[in-house]
């Protein structure tokens, strides 16, 4: 029992970098990007290439970064210079990342990193002899999600970022205020992308693959983690919400984890992360009408 928890918190501290991307354009930009189902795997083949071919793990994880930024950059040109809708472009970016994937994985549908050098395998160096892969990930997995929560954090405490939350926020009344909407937009999908590209390097690196259909329903993983998150943990300031991302998408491993446990067909998996995120949008409305009905029953019994 321990070994899955610890298997699905490692997991999920490497998915909780994801969940972050996903948020950016979900709740700051306002946008529903799909480019993430394909930008998750342009990390992971371009991580995993590198390292297959001998390359530096650490150099690997940049270049996924710097992969999914490329691919948030194609989608918001799309958006803002070709004025194709928001959901529109993401789709066609992730339809074309799927042959550009193939491409960058060298015409394979996989590349496989059995016995290569990762960033877990360098981790495991630094930590006691008796760990495993697993608290390797979770040492991985929490430095990473912290660091780049706290870049987050500074990023959008600074003129620029507060520009993009502007953006996403308002965007009349940013334009009103000299802000160049589209730059914005442009800079917020490549963020957001580059983080889910790193995301995708770090889970091919830990699962020791990478495969051109692994992003298939990653969008609605990162919906789920942000929504479970969310209500969760709450997000009354902005560090508390990252705060909560990151725990999110570490609860909804786990709670995939004792499913998977209870004998759950790997093949529902899908069905039970879209019922998840149904409920979890629908519970705080239901909230809200038990709180109306309880008030309402309160003060008629007052009367």
């Amino acid at each position: 029992m321990t070994g899955i928890i610890l298997g699905a918190a490692g997991l999920g501290l490497l998915w909780s970098v994801m969940t972050i991307g996903v948020f950016l354009t979900y709740r700051v930009l306002d946008i529903a990007d799909l480019t993430a189902e394909g930008s998750i795997v342009t990390g992971a083949a371009a991580a995993a290439v590198i390292i297959a071919g001998g390359g530096n793990p650490f150099a690997a994880s940049l270049a996924a970064f710097l992969a999914g930024a490329a691919t948030g950059l194609i989608t918001g040109l799309l958006h803002t210079k070709l004025k194709i809708p928001a959901l529109l472009s993401g789709i066609l970016c992730m339809i074309a990342l799927y042959s550009i994937n193939i491409r960058i994985m060298k015409g394979a549908a996989n590349v496989s990193l059995l016995r290569k050098t990762t960033v877990y395998t360098e981790v495991l160096r630094l930590l006691p002899s008796a760990a495993n892969k697993d608290m390797a990930a979770i040492a991985a997995g929490l430095l990473c999600a912290a660091a780049v929560c706290a870049a987050v954090y500074w990023f959008f405490g600074t003129e620029l970022g507060s520009a993009i939350r502007a953006a996403g926020d308002n965007m009349k009344m940013a334009r009103s205020q000299g802000i160049n909407t589209d730059n914005m937009i442009i800079m917020g999908l490549a963020l957001s992308n580059a983080l889910i590209g790193l995301s995708g390097g770090l889970i091919a690196q830990y699962l020791g693959f990478a495969d051109v259909s692994m992003g298939i329903g990653s969008i609605v993983i990162g919906l789920a983690s942000v929504i479970i998150g969310e209500v969760l943990f709450g997000v009354k300031t902005f560090r508390r919400t990252l705060f909560s991302l990151v725990c999110g998408s570490v609860v909804y491993r786990i709670v995939i984890a004792f499913v998977y446990k209870l004998g759950m067909p790997a093949s529902d998996l899908k069905l039970f992360t879209a019922m998840t995120v149904a409920a979890a949008l629908y519970l705080p409305k239901l909230t809200k009408k038990w709180a109306k009905r309880a008030k309402g029953g309160g003060g008629n019994a007052v009367g």
